[in-house]
């Protein structure tokens, strides 16, 4: 007599109950972007009916056209750095990438922040173009998690000083807020980091270990290669400091009069909002903290909001530019253009 075969774990069902299809992945995928752009929307309009229009119009009028060209050039040259940083994270690896096929993988990388729902989407891309030019997968996966890594790292080194140089700025609850604030970050970070670092990959939500197994992966990688790990982080805070100077500038030109301490609090705070996963890179989100962070020092909400918009141009022209250099580089190489499909649904998987 045949035996049963034996029942999946997992899959019993009682009796006369069927097995519900599981959504495609492309369908929450889809969902996911469409939640992500109805936020985003949802922010901007609400931004523009609540503020006075009157001083949005105020604020747009005094922004020169050669301070808008001055830092969309401060933020190319931000960037060159950006890909020296990276580069060095990568070839930590043996991954040998040349100067100018980093070049060429980072611009597409900031091209791709455009048109994927994450900047996750612009690290992998940059990352699969990097392998398919040194055939080292894991080198660039992981140079690039320790880029990334390395960038929030120095995005919270940035707020805290910011905070900390601020804080005398603010009315008195204002100051006691940021005080607690930096105090039960560090006791959270010293309770938090070792709890991650011990906690096995196979206790986190299926959907994070990923991204955790990546980061930890990446903080061993870093660990044995301390001096481009400071290097690294060096070249972080060069390049983050400098986009603060810039939105400083772009404070002072349309009448923002606010210590450039308050922008190495205000801003740092701001792109971190912006990197939660509730919008269109962060579109609508960093606008609107920025504008509320800065309204305690006594700065209208509009003109807060007009600074950020205006950076976000700035982002948006970097980025065009980054594709079309893309394109032309590739097509000189005589490498293909065309991003592959199963990298695009893979930095979808990412986003989630």
């Amino acid at each position: 007599m045949a035996r049963p075969a034996p029942a999946r774990r997992g899959t019993d069902l009682a009796p006369g109950v069927a097995h519900e299809p599981k959504p495609s992945t492309g369908r929450t995928l889809s969902i996911k972007l469409l939640l992500k752009i109805v936020v985003s929307a949802a922010v901007l309009v609400a931004i523009f009916v609540l503020l006075p229009w009157a001083d949005v119009r105020t604020a747009v009028a005094r922004l020169s056209p050669l301070v808008w060209l001055g830092v969309l050039g401060g933020f190319i040259a931000g960037h060159r750095l950006g890909v020296v940083k990276w580069r060095r994270l990568v070839n930590a690896g043996r991954a040998s990438l040349r100067s100018a096929d980093a070049v060429r993988c980072y611009a597409a990388g900031l091209f791709a922040n455009l048109c994927l729902p994450s900047i996750i989407g612009g690290d992998v891309l940059r990352a699969a173009l990097a392998t398919r030019a040194t055939g080292r997968a894991e080198a660039t996966v992981l140079g690039s998690v320790a880029d990334r890594v390395i960038d929030i790292f120095g995005l919270a080194v940035l707020l805290a000083a910011g905070g900390f140089l601020t804080r005398d700025l603010l009315p008195d609850l204002g100051s006691a807020f940021i005080g607690v604030g930096m105090l039960v970050g560090v006791l959270g970070a010293m309770i938090v980091l070792p709890l991650v670092v011990r906690t096995p990959i196979r206790r986190w939500p299926r959907k994070l270990r990923r991204p955790i197994g990546r980061a930890l992966v990446a903080l061993r990688y870093l660990s044995r290669d301390r001096g481009v790990a400071v290097l690294a982080l060096t070249i972080s805070l060069t390049m983050q400091s400098g986009f603060v100077l810039l939105n400083w500038w772009i404070g002072v030109s349309i009448g923002i009069d606010v210590p450039v301490s308050a922008w190495f609090f205000a801003w740092p705070l701001a792109k971190l909002a912006g990197l939660l996963p509730v919008g269109i890179n962060g579109l609508g989100v960093r606008d609107a903290t920025l504008g509320a962070l800065l309204v305690p020092l006594g700065v209208p909400m509009a003109s807060g909001v007009v600074a950020s918009l205006v950076w976000q141009s700035v982002l948006i022209c970097g980025g065009l530019l980054g594709g079309l250099y893309w394109w032309a580089a590739s097509r000189r190489r005589g490498l293909p253009v065309a991003v592959n499909r199963r990298l695009a649904v893979a930095s979808g998987n990412d986003n989630g």
